[in-house]
């Protein structure tokens, strides 16, 4: 199968790519800038030039794929709605040029707020309404059109070597302000997954998905925030302290909005359905080898929230 990847060269599409090499899939990857076409050339994988604003750009590259794998996001935190509309866009464009076709097309989302049900959030939850990214609001639109559209949720944390996400902002703060800070308690729960089981789990989507179907790539159901912060706080060698809700506010900035959320969220329909298994080490166990904890880890997670 010919796999059209967007964020071909980003921390979850990168593994995606190599994922599906190695299954015998042929890749074309998305590339907006030179480095990214070297980068994702030197995989095997076969270069298409464009972006997620440049929506004919998409179109081409999707009308030659036999399937496609959308896990490009502009990661601005402080433009976020402008930032969900382009992909809205993105999504719209991607399925409107396989439409009718049957082949399969991949949305990612994330589990961090859905509107829990149950103990653990689930694929049959639905994604909170007034939260801005409207990745699912597209693919619900692009499968009343007959596309075969399915979502992939991620957790908040997607972890592994060359991550710079929500962990590593962490660990940089934590550096800078000489504490690893939780809110409150800091018994909410974070569900995390390994880059590794995610991108399995994109491929096998993308092969045996079905049409309408939401996925949950669920490593970790849900780890005490505290016992982040602790691996952190133990690693740097700073202390670990609790801020109330008002204090986070200040104490974490951006990341203020994320860190006192409980969501624990499971993968178990998706685990029976797709025949998927998580298999690397969970996100405590990651933090516990150090690599998170070297100075490159951070300075990545610095420049993607600068």
């Amino acid at each position: 199968m010919k796999v059209f990847v967007t964020g071909a060269t980003g921390f979850i599409g990168s593994a995606i790519v190599q994922e599906l090499i190695k299954s015998g899939h042929q890749v074309l990857g998305l590339a907006r800038s030179d480095a990214a076409a070297a980068s994702i050339a030197a995989t095997g994988a076969d270069v298409h030039h464009g972006s997620l604003e440049d929506l004919e750009s998409l179109r081409s590259g999707a009308a030659t794929a036999d399937g496609i794998i959308h896990t490009a996001f502009i990661h601005d935190f402080s433009n976020y709605a402008p930032a969900a509309e382009t992909d809205r866009r993105a999504i719209e464009t991607l399925g409107d040029a396989i439409a009718g076709s049957q082949r399969p097309l991949i949305v990612t989302s994330g589990t961090l707020l859905l509107q829990r049900q149950g103990p653990l959030a689930t694929e049959q939850d639905a994604p909170t309404p007034s939260f801005p990214r409207k990745s699912e609001q597209a693919a619900a639109a692009m499968a009343s059109r007959g596309v075969r559209v399915s979502v992939l949720r991620l957790p908040p944390s997607v972890h592994g070597d060359g991550d710079h996400g929500f962990v590593p902002a962490l660990i940089k703060l934590a550096r800078d302000k000489g504490v690893s800070a939780y809110v409150g308690d800091g018994l909410n729960r974070w569900p995390a997954v390994h880059r590794l089981d995610a991108a399995h789990l994109y491929r096998l989507a993308l092969e045996k998905g079905s049409a309408g179907a939401s996925y949950h790539a669920i490593g970790d159901e849900g780890v005490p925030f505290k016992d982040i912060a602790g691996v952190i706080g133990r690693r740097l060698r700073v202390p670990v302290v609790s801020k109330s809700p008002e204090q986070a506010a200040h104490h974490f900035g951006w990341l203020a909005h994320f860190v006192g959320v409980d969501c624990p969220a499971s993968s178990k329909l998706t685990e029976e359905k797709l025949e998927w298994q998580p298999k690397q080490p969970g996100i405590i166990a990651d933090l516990e080898r150090g690599t998170y904890f070297e100075p490159e880890q951070t300075t990545q997670a610095a420049r993607s929230y600068s």
